[in-house]
């Protein structure tokens, strides 16, 4: 395998540095130190080629309306007429618990999930459960983390450079 084909694999088992790659915020020989595929010159030059083929985020605006739920717990799928999230056998549904669901909607991939996600955890936001299609998304936290995680989610998706 060439010093290149290394260096793509390495950057594909690093989403984060994939998006700084196409951001354009890349310290390339921090980055080449990082991966640890090979001589630092080599993997830097070969990190700057796979900048220029994979282009620079697109800088667009796109409308997005997102709400909060609270009272939302999770219950056994038989018991739900209606749940904000389904995953395996557990419901989340409007029904008096102590969590609170975050639901997006508007002009976004499924992508985007990851920009939410990672907008929550480093805002140390835990999520209890997550799902995402084209244009919806819908996170659970507990209750206290509702106001702070829709401000969290406005701002992931509406920053279209994050979630691409």
């Amino acid at each position: 395998m060439t010093v290149a084909a290394e260096t793509r694999a390495a950057v594909r088992n690093h989403p984060f540095l994939h998006t700084a790659l196409r951001a354009n915020i890349v310290n390339y020989t921090a980055a080449a130190r990082f991966l640890d595929v090979g001589e630092i010159d080599a993997v830097a030059a070969a990190l700057r080629r796979y900048a220029e083929e994979i282009g620079e985020l697109e800088r667009t605006t796109r409308r997005v309306s997102v709400s909060m739920q609270s009272g939302i717990t999770s219950v056994d799928d038989t018991e739900a007429t209606k749940g904000v999230i389904s995953v395996g056998d557990l419901v989340f549904a409007a029904s008096g618990g102590d969590l609170t669901a975050i639901v997006a909607a508007g002009e976004f991939e499924t992508s985007a999930l990851e920009a939410v996600l990672g907008r929550l955890r480093t805002a140390d936001v835990e999520s209890v459960a997550a799902a995402g299609t084209d244009g919806h998304i819908a996170v659970v936290v507990e209750r206290r983390a509702g106001p702070d995680a829709v401000r969290l989610v406005e701002d992931a998706l509406s920053n279209p450079q994050a979630t691409h």
